[in-house]
């Protein structure tokens, strides 16, 4: 028999963008049924870098602790480390905090990381279980593994959607689909959106076919005698390398590119561990927990991301070289965008061209990041090991000194990015409401605050201790802001009427009057400016943000 589920939202793919978007949505009150035809969670490392931005997310949702506490040790330095090999030459480091110290530091950070949270460098193994279990915990969010998605049609006033899964057919009618389904996505190929950007960037390094081999190796730590580190990177001319530390103790990511002559069809778990070793530069005992290839050298976005009643995000929207770990963070940010939107659509506050945002405001922010990744990974792979580098000799370690400093520099570009992690921007969209002026200059290493309508707020701690962030509301805020800022009572009665959820929020100090430059700001459910300003038509600056005319 063919069972029918009637539900508000479809999401195709369980991972960090489905799994995202349906805690967005189970905590506004809409039903959400997830479906992926994987067993579970990843049990694979994946992604292993959550930013700034995606933690400021989740302790919105209230479970950046928890994931904060999740994969390597409280006291495991975050350092980015480059060697010859692993257990020999140490060629530059760039020092990151510990999970345990950054939640100290993050209170004493002012100017361009000022945030709630710092980042934090967790595998997607880890994350993903966390956001689930937060989903599954919500009313009306229903979670299937082993259940993929077959067709589809938007039949204007619903999707008609077909599944199978371990029991047989599923008909699923609802109101919207989202395809967080993946590189491969069944939704973008038939809405027929094809591919823009760039891939099969050839490289030294970080272009073609990567191996990625899942680790254990129980005597590393002992086989380097150097400093333990987060992200370990080989330089030499036989096996470049990335690897990530995952537990703290002994299990590894360790990546490394398929040379001329290695085929990927063909590699044992014997070659995969002569590939590891060759890497550490020792005969350490180690075991494979998992093999499998994939491609570096992608920086491509979608045609569009939405049409009619249907949406893609995450992998199915961009594809990038993981360099700066943009892509999961990318993804994160598409389903906190789309996630209000549609409970707004759903729940009937939205006005008709809340959802037609989605594309413009998240398209631009895939361009501006699959660029900002493919200039890292092209400064990583494009610098080439000189043929010296590993003798000890005179000229081997002149050669190393100079790979050091390169590598300082690059190591700054690429984890130190509080432009990147903060800074996207929805310049354009329909729904800010511009005041005339420009924001900064954009660059993945330089953020500066700034409240001009369609970035993300500025943040300041408060004077009882709390991230600004935590006074806002779920949903919609005024901030006052300074001394003699008006009430703000016309704002809310325009939420009233229009049936919106908003917070008012008085910051009298002068520190957040100057830095958000007006006397009132509206801030969205996404912690993005709408709009700011003195007086003016508060039914008007509501209504277009939120999708009116």
């Amino acid at each position: 028999m063919r069972e029918s589920v009637n539900t508000d939202v479809l999401i195709a793919g369980a991972g960090p963008c489905g799994l995202m978007l349906a805690n967005e949505l189970g905590r506004r009150g809409v039903r959400a049924l997830v479906i992926d035809g994987k067993a579970g969670t990843a049990v694979n490392p994946q992604a292993n870098a959550t930013q700034a931005r995606t933690m400021e997310h989740y302790r919105r949702l209230g479970f950046a602790d928890e994931i904060r506490q999740m994969g390597l040790p409280a006291d495991y330095p975050t350092d980015i480390a480059y060697f010859t090999r692993f257990a020999t030459h140490e060629i530059a480091r760039f020092s990151l905090p510990s999970a345990r110290d950054a939640k100290q530091i993050v209170r004493g950070l002012s100017g361009e990381w000022s945030a709630a949270e710092l980042p934090h460098r967790v595998s997607q193994k880890f994350v993903e279980p966390v956001l689930l279990k937060h989903a599954r915990a919500l009313p009306g969010i229903e979670v299937r593994f082993q259940t993929r998605l077959v067709d589809f049609t938007d039949a204007g006033t619903h999707v008609d959607a077909q599944a199978e899964g371990p029991s047989g057919a599923i008909d699923v009618t609802a109101r919207y689909l989202v395809g967080a389904d993946g590189a491969r996505s069944l939704v973008r190929g038939k809405l027929g959106y094809g591919w823009g950007g760039e891939t099969g960037m050839a490289r030294d390094f970080m272009g073609g076919r990567m191996f990625a081999i899942y680790v254990r190796c129980p005597e590393f730590y002992k086989a380097v005698p150097h400093a333990s580190a987060w992200m370990y990177v080989t330089f030499n001319h036989d096996r470049r390398a990335f690897m990530a530390a995952v537990d703290g103790v002994s299990e590894f990511a360790f990546h490394t590119q398929l040379r001329p002559g290695e085929s990927e069809d063909s590699v044992t778990e014997a070659d995969a561990l002569a590939m590891f070793r060759r890497g550490v530069g020792r005969d350490v005992e180690a075991q494979v927990i998992s093999m499998n290839a994939w491609t570096a050298g992608h920086a491509l976005v979608a045609e569009h991301m939405q049409k009619g009643r249907v949406f893609i995000g995450g992998d199915a929207a961009h594809l990038f070289t993981p360099a700066g770990g943009m892509g999961y963070n990318t993804a994160i940010e598409d389903a906190v965008n789309l996630g209000w939107k549609l409970a707004a659509s759903v729940r009937g506050t939205a006005g008709p061209g809340l959802l037609d945002s989605y594309e413009p405001e998240r398209w631009n922010v895939a361009r501006r990041n699959t660029g900002f990744a493919r200039g890292l990974a092209d400064s990583l792979g494009n610098y080439v090991a000189p043929p010296q580098i590993e003798d000890d000799t005179p000229d081997g370690a002149a050669a190393r000194e100079a790979a050091g400093a390169y590598f300082n520099r690059h190591a700054r570009a690429e984890f130190n990015i509080p432009g990147f992690t903060l800074g996207a921007r929805y310049d354009g969209s329909p729904i800010i409401v511009s005041d005339g002026t420009s924001p900064p200059p954009d660059g993945p290493n330089v953020y500066h605050p700034t409240a001009c309508p369609g970035g993300r707020a500025p943040h300041v701690w408060l004077e009882d201790g709390r991230s600004l962030y935590d006074a806002f509301g779920f949903e919609w805020t005024l901030l006052r802001l300074g001394a003699d800022a008006p009430s703000g009572a016309d704002f809310v009665d325009a939420a009233e009427t229009l049936g919106v959820d908003l917070r008012v929020v008085g910051l009298p100090g002068a520190e957040a009057r100057a830095l958000y430059e007006a006397d009132l700001a509206l801030i969205r459910p996404d912690q993005i400016v709408a709009w700011r300003g003195g007086a003016g038509d508060a039914r008007a600056v509501l209504a277009r943000a939120t999708g009116g005319a």
